[in-house]
């Protein structure tokens, strides 16, 4: 059996976690926890909640440590129960992984001390702040931690895992029947792709002053 455990916030995007959860849990074997302070609902910045599987206080010990974004990892930062838990966990995992702002969780835990990183672009500049540098891929790997991108590279990061412990055809299968061939309407998904003007627009109207809580939060 490989045990998966998510770690749920208030404020947690919830593609970050249940795209990989989709792809991990057909890794033959693979189970599946989500874990929280408490069971209650979790409120996503979708709208809707999640609901845990357990606690951090009973949540099993896994073989594979995902810790997703999303804005409330600014507030989870400071929250010294998730950070703690996110350590502890992390010791007797195989691998540990982040998928978009869920590499500050990662790094304020102290695992990212000398790594090399990726996260949401538009708060990369901000890894050396944990002690990470930053790599300008998708998927990024280091030893037995693998960060992602923002949001979406949540599944190529999912896929990419599932080839280590099943191999490259498994992988693909599980591609397959997911049907996850991305063939989106525009060509905007990056900022060299967007172009500078859309970016600007965008990191003004968002991401500068979410980067500089993140970084308040961080310091």
């Amino acid at each position: 059996m490989t045990q998966i455990v998510f770690v749920l916030f208030p404020g947690v995007t919830q593609l970050d976690m249940t795209g990989p959860a989709q792809v991990l849990s057909r890794i033959p074997g693979g189970t599946v926890a989500v874990a929280a302070r408490t069971l209650d609902p979790v409120d996503t910045d979708s709208g809707f909640a999640l609901v845990p599987t357990a606690i951090f206080d009973n949540a099993p010990q896994p073989d594979i440590l995902c810790v997703p974004g999303g804005h409330g990892v600014t507030e989870a930062l400071g929250d010294h129960a998730t950070v703690d838990f996110i350590r502890r966990q992390a010791l007797g995992a195989k691998w540990v992984t982040s998928v978009c702002t869920g590499a500050f969780l990662l790094g304020r835990a102290g695992l990212l001390e000398g790594k090399s990183a990726t996260t949401h672009w538009a708060y990369t500049h901000l890894l050396p702040l944990v002690g990470a540098r930053h790599v300008a891929e998708r998927v990024v790997e280091d030893g037995n931690v693998i960060t992602a991108g923002g949001v979406t590279a949540g599944i190529d990061f999912a896929l990419t895992l599932t080839a280590r412990y099943a191999g490259e055809e498994a992988a693909r299968r599980v591609q397959l029947a997911l049907e996850y061939d991305p063939h989106p309407p525009f060509d905007s998904g990056t900022p060299s792709s967007a172009g500078e003007e859309q970016t600007r627009e965008l990191r003004e109207h968002i991401y500068d002053a979410a980067a500089a809580r993140m970084a308040a939060a961080l310091v």
